[in-house]
């Protein structure tokens, strides 16, 4: 199963802020650690609110652009990694790993795939179509 365990933004790092090479150095050490575990699929950090946007949808089909910043940092996404492991359990036990400061906070939510949907919601040609993208873009974790 994938998960995504989803770094919350906070007023400090929406500015910002950037952290402190020991911050950074331990950040690294649990990256190789997921990398070694083989697991990791993907991770990123974000560029704080003010360098984005949000895309409002309206009725009628249009749309609005609002460009950052964002008032409540701590609705925003900071950063996430992507993880395949057996269960929510083993997710979350990787989650209480990540060298996070007194405060922080971390979700972990489950990635679903078409596959992880009933048959008669989605077709066997968008099934098809989706599986010829992920052999396109999937990357095999490196070790």
């Amino acid at each position: 199963m994938r998960f995504m365990m989803i770094v919350k933004s906070n007023p400090s790092i929406d500015a910002g802020q950037p952290p402190s090479a020991e911050d950074i150095a331990a950040m690294g050490r649990y990256n190789q650690e997921l990398a070694d575990a083989g697991i990791l699929l993907a991770m990123e950090g974000l560029a704080g609110s003010s360098k984005g946007a949000k895309v409002q949808f309206l009725a009628g089909g249009k749309t609005r652009v609002v460009d950052g910043p964002f008032a409540e940092a701590k609705e925003l996404i900071a950063g996430f990694w992507v993880i395949q492991v057996k269960d929510l359990s083993e997710a979350l036990a990787w989650a209480r790993k990540i060298p996070m400061p007194e405060g922080q906070e971390i979700e972990v939510r489950q990635v679903h795939r078409l596959s992880d949907f009933d048959e008669d919601l989605v077709t066997e040609d968008h099934r098809r179509r989706e599986q010829a993208w992920r052999d396109r873009h999937d990357k095999p974790v490196a070790n």
